[in-house]
């Protein structure tokens, strides 16, 4: 998952605010978790602290916790996401981007992302008018990365 669709859900004044909200809770009804690296975690909790501010961002840490499967990638992935960045001199391709699109790849599940440059990356991007189909392929998650285990929440105002 990208930074752009978590950030998007937590800024009602951010223009794809309805549709990451409508996409998020489609996900929820199929009891499907999203899966975030933990560079995009810091990215996205970066952006909700310096745009809505601290409280806001202790919410959002608070609701990832409830929703969200959190991955870290392997040494491979940050390898080849370097290959990606370099491979795309004319796109600003940040690494947590092509580290995103490596795990992407390397699990077989579709990016929910709406920045352009994953499609420039032949990257597997998650559409939502057709459900888990992706730019190239239709895609099947892994069972492992799906299911919605029972969600533990932790006290992070302490």
């Amino acid at each position: 998952m990208d930074t752009g669709p978590l950030y998007a859900a937590t800024d009602p004044t951010d223009s794809m605010h309805g549709r990451s909200l409508r996409e998020q809770n489609g996900l929820e009804a199929q009891s499907l978790r999203a899966v975030v690296s933990y560079a995009t975690l810091q990215e996205a909790h970066g952006l909700v602290l310096r745009k809505l501010g601290s409280s806001q961002a202790r919410t959002f840490l608070r609701d990832l916790l409830r929703t969200t499967i959190f991955i870290v990638p392997i040494e491979e992935d940050h390898k080849k996401a370097v290959g990606r960045v370099l491979r795309y001199p004319d796109q600003d391709i940040s690494m947590v981007d092509a580290v995103n699109a490596e795990i992407s790849d390397r699990l077989q599940i579709p990016t929910w992302t709406y920045d352009h440059h994953f499609d420039s990356m032949g990257s597997n991007v998650w559409r939502t008018s057709a459900p888990y189909t992706t730019s190239h392929k239709a895609t099947t998650i892994p069972k492992a990365y799906t299911r919605t285990p029972p969600a533990r929440v932790h006290d992070l105002d302490e």
